[in-house]
């Protein structure tokens, strides 16, 4: 029985933007996966500040969850504590035995992939589609498709109320959201 071919998104999505959106939309466009599994960090392993974990998997919802063949993963809250990729990976190809996981990242993130736990692990488990981001160079790199969009730089500009300069950046009802829920606003 062949097995049906799954790739795993995972991030902070703190927020989700524009680059986000385009990596899915470009992994179901360009490769043979029945969909796309958007997997929300519960906790930053670095204990890195974000919105709270329900309002990350509302906008990751609200960015890419309209998508074909695309779902919004509540599975490192399942499983609780500190989210790492390959205690991801592992749950999920033992609860899913006939899924064939790919791993999605960005060139950026491949650069970095030799300070990563486990990552001979991670490739073998769900080898890694690596998508080419603008500024990013190294030998081998793809050709960079996604912009350079800083997650840092975002909420600078909202906790500024710069909110005109975010429209080309962020998705429209994502953009909403964080206002309405005053995320990212300064103390």
């Amino acid at each position: 029985m062949e097995r049906e071919v799954v790739a795993i998104f995972g991030g902070s999505f703190n927020p989700p933007h524009m680059a986000h959106v385009l990596v899915v939309a470009t992994v179901l466009a360009r490769f043979e996966v029945a969909k796309v599994l958007v997997v929300p960090t519960f906790q930053h392993p670095f204990a890195k500040a974000l919105a709270s974990y329900e309002d990350r998997v509302a906008m990751c919802e609200r960015a890419m969850g309209w998508l074909p063949r695309t779902e919004v993963s509540r599975v490192e809250q399942e499983l609780g504590g500190e989210s790492r990729t390959l205690r991801t990976l592992e749950h999920l190809a033992a609860a899913h035995p006939g899924w064939q996981m790919r791993f999605v990242m960005g060139a950026d993130l491949m650069a970095e992939s030799p300070k990563w736990f486990g990552f001979d692990r991670i490739s073998a488990l769900a080898p890694p589609i690596v998508l080419g981001r603008v500024g990013v160079v190294y030998d081998g790199a793809p050709t960079p498709i996604l912009p350079a969009i800083s997650s840092t730089e975002v909420r600078a500009k909202i906790a500024d109320g710069r909110f005109e300069e975010l429209a080309e950046v962020l998705p429209k009802d994502v953009l909403a959201y964080v206002r309405e829920r005053r995320l990212y606003a300064k103390a």
